[in-house]
């Protein structure tokens, strides 16, 4: 990842103008013409996503109209190995090769997502000539591959109602950067906005009747993500950060007075997470369920007189409470066919006993990352409140600082791909979210991708 003073020099540097840089190419400084069409993208296999894509991208690349035919490449041929996959996964091949000459332009890959990103690339390449009215190209041999396979943006709708054409928007940008996931943060201790019909009365824990997401809600979100090769994550934080389950169900929760964390003693509680990941595996195809477990504040059970002597009949302390809560809720995950990712506080506190499926998502600065791996586990990373933060609602770092973050930097090399990705993290307190692209030069085209 590069600052925006690295882009301005590798401008200089007659680098190509691509959002991020491939690992490999080497382009011409002498732009090829193009005759654009309806038909420019030509794909020898088919899918709904191919087809999708070869349309949105000759858009993309030919905004200003088609204009009269002239002398040019005529096509954008696309060879994919595999065109049956639907729903994108972890372990993508997300590689591709492009070539772009003075007699042909061919993109190959081995899997329809890596179609995606290849296509990403070309429609970044294109520029419009307003003087001769003509697209051009540069000259390019591109091979790429991300390094990461779990590249993300988490957005919080527990926190700040993000309405559906909004989150849309959203994900219509994560392509330019070739990010492919969504981590949506469902719910909070502020809203539980999102339908779950198994337990109907959930969401009369949202903001307001107009401020939810219905079943068909979801899944319109999903399905855009889906064409776009983008994983949607949803993250049901659990026990604290949880207040707005008490709202329709208030048995779920310790009292009136002390709501939070919710209650470890109840069989119901777990009952209703039950029907809550059971809701969600149906609307979400991932295999990845966040199931959050940060910031528990455990003083609410201890001060609770039925858990109290459910604590005592056990010979439980508050907390090994918080351990038998974030292993059932794994283990509840795990029986919908989810693969469980909690925040690191469940590690810190618990270590190597957690179930080596569970994922650690490291935003504390005093997680050992490498502790993390060499106790068996995969991570995500998106430290927080510090100065190479992730936190894109940490107003006061820096893109440069940001984009010079490396989550792998202290792990040894035979470890490294344990470390899957990270995210950039936009919580709700703030509503400010722009992905920077230069105004200036070849990159205008999206000038900015993104503003809430």
């Amino acid at each position: 990842m590069r600052s925006l003073l690295a882009l301005a020099a590798a401008a200089a540097a007659k680098q190509p103008p691509l959002w991020p840089l491939p690992q490999n190419y080497s382009c011409g400084a002498r732009p090829v013409t193009l005759i654009p069409s309806i038909g420019f993208v030509q794909v020898d296999q088919s899918s709904d996503v191919l087809v999708a894509a070869a349309k949105r991208y000759t858009q993309l690349a030919f905004p200003h109209g088609w204009g009269a035919p002239g002398v040019g490449l005529p096509a954008l041929d696309v060879k994919v190995d595999a065109a049956g996959a639907t729903y994108p996964s972890l372990t993508d091949d997300e590689s591709y090769k492009l070539r772009i000459t003075g007699a042909s332009a061919t993109l190959k890959a081995r899997t329809v997502w890596g179609v995606l990103r290849g296509l990403e690339t070309f429609s970044q390449l294109v520029t419009y000539n307003f003087d001769a009215a003509t697209y051009e190209v540069l000259p390019c041999t591109i091979q790429d591959a991300p390094k990461y396979p779990h590249r993300g943006l988490m957005v919080d709708s527990g926190r700040h109602f993000l309405p559906v054409a909004t989150l849309v928007h959203i994900v219509d940008a994560l392509p330019y950067a070739k990010l492919n996931v969504l981590h949506w943060h469902l719910t909070d201790t502020q809203s539980f906005p999102v339908e779950t019909p198994s337990r109907p009365s959930l969401w009369r824990g949202s903001f307001s009747k107009r401020e939810r997401y219905s079943v068909e809600d979801v899944r319109r979100v999903v399905e855009h993500a889906r064409l776009r090769g983008i994983r949607v994550i949803p993250e049901f934080d659990t026990p604290g950060h949880a207040e707005s389950w008490c709202v329709g169900y208030p048995s779920v929760c310790p009292a009136p007075t002390c709501r939070t964390p919710l209650d470890v003693s109840k069989a119901e509680t777990f009952a209703v997470l039950d029907d809550v990941l059971g809701d969600a595996s149906k609307l979400f195809p991932d295999a990845f369920v966040h199931l959050g477990g940060d910031e528990v504040d455990t003083s609410c059970w201890g001060s609770t007189p039925s858990i109290q002597r459910w604590l005592q009949e056990r010979n439980y302390t508050t907390a090994d409470a918080y351990a038998y809560f974030v292993s059932t809720a794994a283990k509840i995950a795990r029986s919908h066919q989810k693969r469980p990712i909690q925040w690191a506080e469940v590690f810190d506190q618990f270590g190597a006993t957690l179930d080596k499926s569970t994922i650690v998502h490291v935003w504390k600065p005093s997680t050992n990352i490498t502790e993390v791996v060499e106790s068996g586990y995969d991570c995500l990373v998106n430290v927080g409140y510090v100065a190479d933060s992730w936190y894109l609602d940490n107003l006061d770092v820096t893109w440069a600082q940001a984009y010079a973050s490396d989550p792998r930097a202290t792990v040894p090399p035979h470890l490294q791909t344990k470390v899957l990705g990270g995210h950039g993290e936009m919580w709700g307190p703030f509503r400010r979210l722009v992905f920077v692209v230069p105004s200036t030069g070849p990159w205008s085209r999206r000038e900015t991708c993104l503003t809430l």
